[in-house]
């Protein structure tokens, strides 16, 4: 289980013997016209193939899914009273693109942004002004949110926790919702978890690795 796909997890993959990688992020963006050693991501269907190794991703649909991506955020906050918000309903299953849910006490504004950064082992986090008022209620999205600030005001977040958003986005919420931009990959980066929770759950027996792979390509200099 991993939250990318890249030569070094394919390499554990066969070295652990395992014949199936599940991932949240996909290998395929987008289709490929040729299967040579041009770039990694050719280079790991190669030696995928070679090796018998099935490569599943789920993506937008754990992104959306109760007790998905953004669940997983909540969780490690402590958070109580979780709920979707911007929901959406697919054949009659329902979902959304972020949860919301409260702390269960209210917080200083710096000591809120602390805790985010302990808890997902953050080396800096993307800030707009501190709120000079306490934090309690939570919106999250985990990976790309910034299309969320506006559905989280309305759900009367204090706190809006994604890990990226362009550079603009950052105006026009000051003293209204305390903006925490923790890194893409810090914020999806416990979704093995949920892999691994529902597989031993499901196929018990099955045996399940979670990798030991940093796949970052962010590097904080």
């Amino acid at each position: 289980m991993c939250l990318d796909v890249n030569e070094q997890i394919v390499d554990e993959a066969i070295a652990k013997g395992c014949n199936l990688i599940v991932s949240h992020h996909p290998l395929l963006f987008r289709g490929l016209k040729q299967i040579s050693d041009t770039d990694y991501v050719q280079r790991c269907v190669i030696k995928a193939i070679k090796h018998d190794i099935v490569v599943v991703s789920m993506h937008t649909n754990l992104d959306n899914a109760l007790d998905g991506v953004n669940w997983k955020i909540a969780e490690r906050l402590g958070l109580k009273d979780i709920a979707f918000f911007a929901q959406k309903m697919v054949d009659g299953i329902e979902g959304g693109s972020g949860v919301i849910g409260s702390l269960s006490a209210a917080m200083d504004a710096k000591a809120f942004v602390e805790l985010v950064k302990k808890q997902f082992h953050v080396e800096c986090a993307l800030c707009n002004e501190l709120l000079q008022r306490p934090v309690q209620r939570v919106a999250i999205c985990g990976g790309a949110g910034d299309f969320l600030l506006g559905d989280a005001l309305q759900q009367g977040a204090d706190a809006f926790i994604t890990g990226e958003m362009h550079y603009h986005q950052y105006f026009g919420y000051e003293q209204r919702l305390q903006i925490c931009v923790i890194g893409h990959y810090q914020s999806e980066q416990f979704t093995s978890e949920i892999f691994r929770d529902i597989i031993e759950r499901e196929c018990p027996g099955v045996k399940t690795f979670i990798t030991e792979v940093n796949t970052n390509p962010i590097y904080y200099i």
